[in-house]
């Protein structure tokens, strides 16, 4: 195991005895007065007592030998990076070459940010020696940079938040069955935790056993609770309402979704935009041109000024140099991302980069995917039909105990209806699958078959009268299958997969937006065009493979279209990353939101509306921010240069100069922060 902390190498006599700290691994010489703890039956040696410690907060985990594999949370060597220049790279801290501000650690920490805490400080007594010098002329270099910081140290207080609210300890369970409080850095993949009611779920895992709901608004922006059994995913930091669970550890550390959501909030705070390229390509000329107009007043003003003209051509130049700062265009992009990146995480929108974001907003097409996008992805029991004198239990409970037999979706649904509609269970023998038509087998001493028209008719079966109930349910976007007991039909059943509550919703703010939605699905152009008429969508596509929805993508991009692509398998991937923007599902595969662009931990196209409004929010807060910082440019430059001078009669000077300056920041990085209470 890593040392955390610095040993000095021991000189052991030889001779002596010798035992290995359980904690960091160090060989330490046993003495009757050094540092040791009983555990069970065998004694521990330690080479500290931070080692010593450690050991006592968990010392099963230590005295098992487990930590000796333990998975780090994040790795060691962190890089550090500046927050105004993210193409500054450095292996230790320092200061950035460009800027001069500090350099900060690139792995995302719920800390306060020392940077923030140094410069406070500063600032502080700097004000208190000499309040008038820190307002007119330090602004710039204190006064400024705490701004900014506490700009962007405000935007990660909703990710701090989220970290507060993973617990500190998780209730281990032994395999003797007894259980206690393990540091949360301990626990480790396959591990047994128990979830007590109101606390948080440790690590992202699976309930093997208890029945409970939980509370998931911090991650998905969802208020009402979801149910969870045996066999369910749970994600850490949720937390749990009533019942008890006890969860098998899935990811830990750096590998779960609130350690993801940090990452990825983090990695888009230091990101840039395109639209920030033109405030570069401007600062790249900006110094020349400020110099050279700095020297055209003072030649102009020694040349041609009043006396003292030395004097009016000094004050000019520096007053120019002064007031023409790049602050403000530097600013206007970077601290607009940070803030919208905080502000899209409180809102379940994660962005993966500046440019992701800015591309959102002007996006006029949406292909979506059908099922886990716009409807549930899990299908259900939506209709029984009896025909005949049996009754609606007894159908489903001889439908139940075929499909019981069956791998397919559609079956595993057809059971979960009947067992929730209290149907009696029964067990079938002599079961056939019979490929692309249905299933067959005996239940009770009963011939059943359960299948579609293909199936009915090759056992001798008329299905004319019950086509047209099935036809009806079929334009309803619901599967219709027939059951025949003992040779004679006996009724329908119909499974569909429910839409999602918001779909409608989402689809009506997205039209008002003005985005084209196209469904892009491989169901069946019936079902296909039953849910598109549901809710208003504007193109269907059909029966598509997912190498056809890339072929979509790139022709409707050829046409001049701005295409974002929402999906959650690991076949709409290739499309997620063809499309302009890629918007993953946080409920789909991983596969897919590598491939995204934008993720969305609700899951629904809700989260597609919220990405859309901070991204043209946002989009339109950077071109405020840099006509701010453009035109306090043009105007302060020549009224600094004494353009005014001939009708007022005054001089700018360089005091003044330095608070127009410190004003014109103020106003970029005030302007910014209106995205954290941009409604969603």
């Amino acid at each position: 195991m890593d040392h955390d902390h610095h040993h000095a190498t021991p000189d052991i006599p030889a001779g002596t005895e010798t035992a290995k700290d359980p904690v960091c691994g160090m060989t330490v010489a046993v003495k009757p007065d050094g540092r040791r703890a009983v555990f069970g039956d065998k004694t521990f040696h330690f080479c500290s007592e931070k080692c010593k410690t450690r050991f006592k907060a968990d010392p099963w985990f230590y005295a098992s030998g487990r930590a000796a594999g333990q998975k780090k949370a994040a790795p060691a060597n962190a890089q550090y990076t500046c927050p105004m220049h993210p193409e500054i790279v450095r292996d230790v801290p320092g200061d950035c070459p460009i800027c001069g501000m500090a350099l900060e650690p690139m792995l995302p920490s719920d800390e306060p940010s020392e940077e923030l805490t140094d410069f406070t400080r500063r600032m502080w007594i700097s004000a208190a020696a000499a309040v008038p010098l820190i307002i007119l002329t330090m602004g710039e270099l204190v006064a400024l940079p705490v701004l900014e910081l506490r700009a962007r140290e405000r935007t990660g207080d909703a990710i701090r938040a989220l970290l507060d609210l993973a617990p500190k300890t998780a209730r281990r369970i032994l395999p003797d069955g007894s259980e206690y409080d393990a540091p949360l850095e301990n626990i480790m993949e396959g591990d047994r935790l128990r979830v007590r009611p109101g606390d948080a779920v440790p690590v992202d895992g699976i309930v093997i056993e208890g029945r409970s709901s939980l509370d998931e608004s911090m991650l998905t922006g969802e208020s009402m609770p979801v149910e969870k059994s045996s066999g369910d995913a749970v994600t850490g930091a949720t937390i749990n309402k009533n019942g008890s669970l006890v969860i098998e550890a899935g990811k830990v550390g750096a590998d779960t979704v609130l350690a993801q959501i940090v990452a990825m909030v983090s990695n888009a705070r230091r990101s840039r935009a395109p639209i920030q390229g033109m405030a570069d390509r401007v600062s790249a000329v900006f110094v020349p041109t400020v110099v050279g107009i700095a020297i055209l007043a003072f030649l102009v003003w020694l040349i041609f000024g009043p006396e003292p003209s030395l004097v009016f051509a000094i004050a000019s130049a520096v007053s120019v140099l002064i007031i023409a700062c790049p602050c403000a265009l530097g600013l206007a992009t970077p601290i607009s991302i940070t803030t919208a990146a905080g502000r899209g995480a409180q809102a379940g929108v994660l962005i993966k980069d500046a440019e992701a974001l800015e591309r959102m907003a002007g996006v006029d097409t949406l292909i979506v995917d059908k099922t886990g996008t716009l409807t549930m992805g899990k299908p259900k029991l939506t209709d029984t039909v009896v025909l005949g004198d049996r009754t609606e239990a007894d159908l489903l409970s001889l439908a139940a105990a075929l499909e019981r037999g069956s791998e397919h979706p559609l079956a595993e649904a057809i059971v979960e209806g009947a067992e929730a509609q209290g149907a009696g269970r029964q067990e079938a023998v002599d079961f056939e699958a019979v490929t692309g038509k249905g299933v067959r087998g005996t239940v009770g001493g009963r011939v059943v078959a359960l299948g579609n028209a293909a199936m009915m008719q090759e056992m001798g079966l008329d299905t004319g009268t019950a086509e047209a109930k099935a036809n009806t349910l079929r334009a309803e976007g619901k599967t219709a299958m027939f059951i025949a007991v003992d040779g004679a039909l006996a009724g329908i059943v119909a499974v569909a997969d429910p839409i999602k509550e918001s779909t409608a919703q989402a689809i009506r703010e997205l039209h008002a937006q003005g985005l084209r939605v196209i469904m892009a699905t491989g169901d069946n152009e019936r079902t296909a065009q039953a849910v598109a008429s549901k809710l208003g969508i504007d193109e269907v596509r059909a029966g598509v493979l997912p190498e056809a929805k890339k072929d979509l993508i790139d022709q409707l991009r050829r046409e001049g279209h701005k295409i974002a692509m929402a999906g959650d398998g690991v076949n709409d991937a290739p499309a997620l990353a063809a499309a302009d923007v890629g918007i993953a599902m946080g409920t789909g595969a991983d596969v897919a939101m590598e491939s995204a662009g934008i993720t969305l931990l609700g899951g629904d196209l809700m989260g597609i509306v919220r990405a859309r409004k901070l991204a043209r929010a946002t989009l339109r807060n950077i071109k405020q921010n840099l006509f701010f910082a453009f035109a306090y440019n043009a105007l302060g430059v020549p009224i600094a240069a004494g353009l005014l001078y001939p009708i007022t009669g005054t001089l700018l000077s360089p005091m003044i100069a330095a608070a127009a300056m410190s004003l014109s920041s103020v106003s970029v990085i005030t302007n910014a922060l209106r995205l954290r209470r941009v409604d969603l």
